[in-house]
């Protein structure tokens, strides 16, 4: 994980947000002892108060890996709620429904094996918050699939809007800020497709964005109309 901020700080807003509770410190155990790619408990705490301001009854996933993210958004959900993880490998869809299992909220999942953007065809809104968080060339995509479905109020996050192991920030950067070409720069496709998300929930009329220096960086665009 390629953190924005810098450890100390990132200390500090850990200190200061909410305690994560058993499951979620054996969570974190798990991504730092296998190397495995999750928001962590600063852009985990945000996802839970999203989820709180929105009153949330649903949540859609794009991209759920162990079910880390999905446990933090759970929790603020209604006992009648629903959050959808979608997953292309078994394995991690598993190991989330043992997680959610674990924290109580087994009853309020739905696991969806296979491609985020096919399963998302086979559920009608309304998602009052939304979480992307798989192939980044594919977050453009993902946002028109779940776009209709998100009703006013309701909230879009996207993860590694700044950086992650496969997005070169400074390219990125010079596609934001300066609105260089993307093929003078050779940008990689990930990196794109951040840039490609970003501008397109930018010029949305209907969503107003901000960019949250947390984890990797998490784009929020709340639907405002």
């Amino acid at each position: 994980m390629v953190d924005v901020l810098a450890d100390e700080i990132k200390a500090f807003v850990r200190a200061v947000g909410p305690e994560p509770d058993e499951t979620l410190v054996e969570m974190d155990e798990f991504a730092e002892r296998e190397g495995f790619p999750h928001v962590g408990p600063e852009v985990g705490a945000v996802l839970r108060l999203l989820a709180r301001l929105t009153d949330a009854e649903r949540i859609f996933e794009f991209g759920s890996g162990y079910g880390y993210s999905a446990y933090w958004l759970a929790e603020a959900l209604p006992d009648d709620g629903e959050i959808v993880l979608t997953e292309v490998d078994e394995d991690e869809l598993e190991l989330a429904r043992e997680y959610m299992a674990a924290g109580g909220y087994d009853d309020l999942a739905r696991y969806e094996l296979g491609d985020a953007l096919e399963t998302i065809e086979a559920y009608d809104g309304p998602f009052d918050a939304v979480l992307i968080d798989h192939q980044k060339g594919r977050y453009v995509d993902a946002f028109e699939a779940v776009r209709s479905k998100v009703p006013q109020g309701g909230v879009v996050v996207a993860d590694n809007a700044v950086t992650a192991g496969i997005i070169e920030f400074d390219k990125l950067r010079e596609i934001v800020e300066e609105d260089a070409d993307p093929d003078a720069l050779e940008a990689n496709e990930h990196t794109r497709g951040i840039a490609d998300y970003l501008a397109r929930v930018r010029e949305d009329p209907e969503f107003e964005t901000v960019l949250l220096p947390l984890g990797e960086g998490i784009a929020v665009s709340y639907r405002v109309a």
